[in-house]
């Protein structure tokens, strides 16, 4: 699967399928603080990626003021 990573901006091919939280792991990327998008919906954790997909994985960002 190509996966997208936002920061910092990379691109890299991920053999398939595998759940969300293992390519997270496989990427050393923590889950809650990451979200992973698969088209235009977000997706779970235990969702299976397949390798035909194209995700992007955003890291979560909060602040306040």
């Amino acid at each position: 699967m190509r996966v997208q990573l936002s920061h910092p901006h990379r691109q890299v091919e991920i053999k398939g399928p595998k759940r969300t939280k293992e390519l997270l792991r496989e990427l050393n990327l923590i889950m809650e603080a990451h979200l992973v998008i698969r088209g235009d919906e977000l997706v779970t954790e235990d969702e299976i990626l397949a390798d035909a997909d194209q995700i992007e994985i955003r890291p979560v960002i909060s602040g306040g003021a």
